[in-house]
């Protein structure tokens, strides 16, 4: 392809470099002189391992050239990547004055032609900041429109400093995000190669997921010196526990618990957090991340009762009150602490759980319960149909199989708050149905 890359930093010089040496014309765009000489002469502007080589290579190819031409560079290619920088502004938002104004130039140039271009934006944006944002800019500048005479998407790179040949050769996975499928077959031409999966998304969820990247590599680093800090004080080898940590893939390196949903409970994890804190607390230990998780969590729960009484009834159901499905551990249930907050927002509960009956509580389930909600006992429904039929708002608390044919059989002046995100594909849902955070 000729393509063009607006930005030559570590993302864009890299770029430019990798796709030049896989065959493709490559403009080279920056308002930095210096950069672009040093492209022209065969020299890396960045210092990354393989970039001396890489950079003279494809400098004595023919196949890269470099201009501050916004007009030229767009004219003279199909697609184009921007790799502009976007950073922090002194109130911690992203300082966009550079791709805005780059945004203009592009508009007026794309004006100029008659086939369609494609722009693809690398740089780490904020959700809704190419379509709200971007858009109207080029739209404006150029008398043009979205998705017909030029397509906008956003493709979030994954390239580490010091590593960044190696990461553009073997990525995670490829994510783009568009709303056509025009500009998704240009870059699934560019990068469908590489051996990794090639995931389509909207473009704020793309934005987004960036972000959410970065802020977890950020969260990773944390826990790991937190855990350290307090290691140190306990007389405790740090390495030796994350090592240890990192052994465990089910859980601890996976994809468990990074689903969204409902407030986490239980019999473990508000416990040992407490115990964590506390430990900390007696050897003078500042762990600020992890004190704060119990904080975050009951916001969440604060959360869903306002996603009841924003509804303005007061005749509710709860569907599931144990703190996990199949199980009748009520334990620091933050199901148990929400139906406790809505009782005393004066609310009218009817609770339904298979696996939990007063008669069949013993040992801590019974205490913990006769001291969160003494009034349980009043409230237990036998039949999930008697708390479906006598409520105008059905809360589901865990995501047992039979909740998911209950929500269906709602009715359509009721209203579903899904807690869990129920499996409902498929599902026929009459009721006004509505998530915690969807």
């Amino acid at each position: 392809m000729n393509l063009s890359i607006f930005g030559l930093g570590y993302v864009g010089a890299v770029s430019l470099a990798c796709l030049a040496r896989d065959g493709h014309h490559v403009i080279g765009v920056d308002i930095d002189r210096s950069k672009l000489d040093a492209i022209a002469a065969g020299r890396t502007p960045v210092v990354e391992e393989g970039m001396v080589d890489l950079v003279k290579s494809v400098a004595a190819s023919g196949r890269v050239h470099v201009t501050t031409d916004v007009s030229e560079a767009i004219g003279a290619s199909e697609l184009s990547l921007i790799c502009v920088g976007t950073p922090s502004a002194a109130n911690g938002s992203q300082d966009l004055s550079a791709i805005l104004r780059l945004a203009r130039d592009i508009g007026a140039a794309i004006a100029l032609k008659r086939e369609p271009h494609v722009l693809v934006f690398r740089s780490t944006l904020a959700p809704g900041t190419v379509e709200d944002v971007i858009r109207p800019i080029v739209e404006r500048e150029s008398g043009k429109h979205d998705g017909e005479d030029f397509h906008l998407c956003f493709q979030p790179e994954f390239l580490r400093e010091g590593s960044s040949i190696r990461d553009y050769d073997k990525p995670p996975f490829t994510v783009v995000g568009a709303g056509h499928a025009y500009p998704v077959d240009k870059l699934r031409a560019l990068f469908g190669h590489l051996p990794c999966p090639f995931h389509v998304s909207s473009i704020r969820a793309a934005e987004m997921m960036k972000l959410a990247c970065n802020n977890f590599h950020a969260l990773k680093i944390t826990f790991a010196n937190e855990t350290a800090r307090l290691c140190e004080a306990l007389h405790v080898d740090p390495f030796e526990v994350m090592r240890l940590f990192c052994e465990d893939t089910h859980l601890n390196i996976s994809k468990a618990y990074l689903r969204p949903g409902y407030a986490f409970g239980g019999s473990c994890l508000p416990k040992d957090l407490r115990a964590t804190m506390h430990m900390a607390k007696q050897r003078d230990v500042d762990l600020p991340m992890l004190g704060g998780i119990l904080g975050s969590n009951r916001l969440h729960v604060d959360r869903a009762g306002d996603k009841v009484l924003a509804t303005g009834k007061r005749r509710v159901g709860i569907v599931g009150l144990s703190f996990k499905a199949g199980t009748d551990d009520l334990r620091e249930s933050p199901m148990v602490i929400l139906a406790e907050a809505l009782l005393g927002k004066g609310c009218h509960l009817r609770i339904y759980d298979r696996n939990v009956s007063l008669g069949r509580l013993v040992g801590a389930n019974k205490e913990y319960i006769e001291k969160q909600i003494p009034h349980l006992s009043s409230l237990l429904c036998d039949t999930i149909e008697e708390v479906i039929d006598g409520s105008e708002v059905i809360v589901v608390g865990n995501p047992a199989p039979e909740f998911t044919t209950a929500v269906a059989a709602c009715r359509a002046d009721q209203i579903v708050i899904d807690l869990v995100r129920l499996p409902l594909s498929g599902v026929s849902i009459a009721a006004d149905y509505r998530g915690i955070c969807w």
